[in-house]
């Protein structure tokens, strides 16, 4: 059977591996077993099979909810099937050839939702609480730490924006950041009252750290390290990792990018729109910014399936039926 002498090819020759052969194997039985069941014979021709065969298949496979990557790998397993025949069999042509395989969509971002969000920052601010009084360095340190996850949630910037803040960039009469941005855009974001405490509040202790330790407090970097150095990433990371970790956040990531998103996502949820998150993020173009509509969409169409009663199975009990 061609079926079979292709897949001792891939084992024999080609030396592909376990793996390889296996999903090829796989894709191709699929294949044959839709092929049969379209045509009713059991053991259907394969050297008669076109390119709307293929192309209905696939379609068959798309209508069953298959993702866009598993229909682009099952298409290059039928089409490295037809290459092996015209190399090795005489067959004149692969129908497969001229298919385009279907594009993988763009993973929705990862983000904190609005109850989650609150929720970790009621936890840290506990933990704040809790270590006062300590010892200067920690005091200083959890501030900082506090203030890190508070203005990437609060203002949506990045993080190599926030590591490159410098003292004169945060103006607390304003309420306002100057941010500097890729292409060394800059960019101004307001901020509300619950950050200008927080920046304040920083501010005092790494001035009595200045005191203490003989580092500069005002006018270079904003957020500094106890011996007066810049910030870098890995601090930034650590910083946002243990708040999500410590509140139990149930998202797939723990990096800061995921507090932009998360300020993009409730911005718009709120009512923001479009064009306003844009300048905020600093997005070049709107059509990045229109992700997060996605995503917020995919929220309001999950709240309704959960909500309304219509929206469900015949039978299927409401969520909340039993609380």
């Amino acid at each position: 059977m061609l079926y079979d002498d292709f897949i001792t090819y891939l084992k024999s020759e080609k030396g592909s591996s376990a793996l390889t052969v296996k999903a090829y194997a796989y894709d191709l039985r699929n294949f044959i077993e839709y092929l049969s069941r379209v045509s009713g014979d059991p053991e259907p021709d394969l050297m008669a099979v076109s390119q709307a065969d293929i192309r209905a298949w696939l379609a068959d496979l798309a209508g069953a909810d298959m993702a866009n990557t598993s229909l682009a790998r099952k298409l290059q397993s039928v089409r490295s099937f037809y290459n092996y025949l015209r190399r090795h069999r005489g067959f004149e042509r692969n129908p497969a050839a001229r298919l385009r395989a279907p594009r993988p969509g763009k993973p929705l971002p990862s983000f904190v939702p609005e109850s989650q969000s609150q929720a970790m920052f009621d936890v840290a601010e506990k933990d704040l609480a809790a270590h006062h009084p300590a010892t200067l360095a920690e005091r200083f340190a959890k501030e900082r730490d506090y203030l890190i996850v508070l203005m990437l949630y609060t203002t949506g910037i990045r993080s190599s924006e926030l590591t490159g803040l410098l003292d004169a960039d945060v103006d607390l009469r304003r309420g306002e950041l100057k941010v500097l941005g890729k292409r060394n855009k800059e960019r101004m974001i307001p901020f509300g009252q619950e950050l200008s405490e927080a920046i304040a509040r920083y501010r005092d202790v790494r001035r009595e750290m200045a005191d203490t330790f003989g580092i500069a407090a005002e006018g270079g970097t904003f957020f500094i390290r106890p011996d007066g150095s810049p910030l870098y990433y890995g601090i930034v990371y650590r910083a946002v990792n243990t708040a999500l970790r410590e509140a139990r956040v149930a998202t797939s990531k723990r990096s800061p990018h995921v507090l932009r998103h998360s300020f993009a996502t409730d911005m718009l949820n709120n009512g923001a729109d479009l064009a306003s998150v844009q300048k905020l993020l600093g997005h070049a173009s709107l059509a990045t910014t229109q992700r997060y509509t996605h995503l917020s969409t995919k929220e309001i169409k999950d709240n309704y399936i959960l909500a309304h009663p219509l929206a469900r199975k015949p039978g299927e009990a409401s969520p909340n039926q039993n609380s």
